[in-house]
């Protein structure tokens, strides 16, 4: 179990790394960007989505009743699918501090109108879970946080699947 929590541990420093060294790089063409408030109607204000396509890697942020939330979305590598193909890790920071107090269910709605809900477990500063997004089309994520003061957020991001 040790060994277990420490490979997941070293994975999530290590994509989180690969997310801050991409961000403010130009990428030459394989950088989609989309404004999210055409893609979610939640009223939330919304950053731009990136993707990465070469790597497959996904990054949104949101502000959320005085809440950045940040939504990281990738493959996962072989035996480190912690439940499906990809991997979801959500971060709450709130005046640049990320929450580490904080409880996170999330529902993905995948594009075949099938869905699925599970708690994300704590990683660091992120909170994760995995789920199957290999296939074509649009997924519907949303997640639901419970801070310290008792009080419930919620937020949520598209992600598609090209293939």
């Amino acid at each position: 179990m040790k060994k277990t929590a420490m490979i997941v541990g070293m994975m999530t420093l290590a994509s989180v790394q690969v997310v801050h060294a991409n961000e403010g790089h130009d990428m030459s063409g394989h950088e989609m960007k989309q404004h999210a408030q055409h893609m979610a109607p939640d009223g939330m204000k919304h950053e731009h989505q990136k993707m990465d396509m070469a790597s497959g890697m996904f990054l949104e942020k949101k502000e959320v009743d005085g809440y950045t939330v940040s939504f990281h979305i990738m493959p996962a590598k072989d035996g480190m699918g912690h439940g499906g193909s990809h991997n979801l890790m959500v971060k709450v920071e709130q005046d640049g501090k990320a929450l580490t107090d904080v409880l996170i269910n999330s529902k993905v709605f995948h594009p075949n109108n099938s869905s699925e809900s599970k708690m994300l477990m704590k990683m660091g500063d992120w909170y994760m879970a995995g789920y199957d997004l290999g296939h074509a089309g649009k997924h519907g994520i949303m997640i639901l946080f419970k801070t310290a003061d008792g009080k419930k957020h919620k937020a949520s991001v598209y992600y598609t699947e090209v293939k």
